[in-house]
This record gives structure tokens, C-alpha cells and sequence, in this order.
């Protein structure tokens, strides 16, 4: 069976997801609900597609990776943001 690069990059943001669910089976420190898991998963699978697309469609390998990094830039910035509010937004409920 190949693994094409979506599909590696759709288990890898699964895997990702599972983790708090781990973790919530071993500690109460770790406590998501369905919204948190709907929002990382969005969040997670949109970077993966955005991802999948840049390879698809970027030809250079500088460029790939250049565009790749970005997309995982804001993809952090929007999770730190939503998890302790760096900016101040009203995303991070304060």
C-alpha cells in the first residue's frame, strides 16, 4: 500500500489530535471539550491540505519550504493565541 503525502500528512494531524485525548486519560491537568477538539482539528487538517496543496502546486524546493514554514507560523501563532492569548485577541477568551 503507498502512502501518498496527503495521507501521511492527515495521520500525522490525527496523531497530533489524539494526544489530548491521551492525555486526559491520564491526568485531569489536560481538560478539552468537543469545541477544543473541533477547533484544533480544523485547525490541524486545514494546514495539512494548505500543505499538500503547496507541494503540489510550488515547483521550487526553496519556495516549498519557504511557504510551508509560513503556513506553520500562523498555524502556531493561531494555537498559542488560542491557548494563552499572546496578542490579546478575543479568540483567547479574555
Amino acid at each position: 500500500m503507498k502512502i501518498t503525502r496527503l495521507r501521511a500528512l492527515l495521520l500525522t494531524a490525527a496523531f497530533i489530535l489524539l494526544l489530548p485525548l491521551i492525555g486526559m486519560i491520564f491526568t485531569s491537568e489536560v481538560d478539552w471539550g468537543l469545541p477544543d477538539f473541533i477547533i484544533m482539528g480544523v485547525l490541524l487538517f486545514g494546514t495539512a491540505f494548505i500543505i499538500d496543496l503547496i507541494f503540489k502546486k510550488v515547483r521550487t524546493t526553496e519556495k516549498r519550504i519557504i511557504y510551508a514554514a509560513v503556513v506553520l507560523g500562523i498555524l502556531f501563532l493561531v494555537w498559542a493565541e488560542l491557548a494563552v492569548g499572546i496578542i490579546g485577541s478575543p479568540f483567547a477568551g479574555s
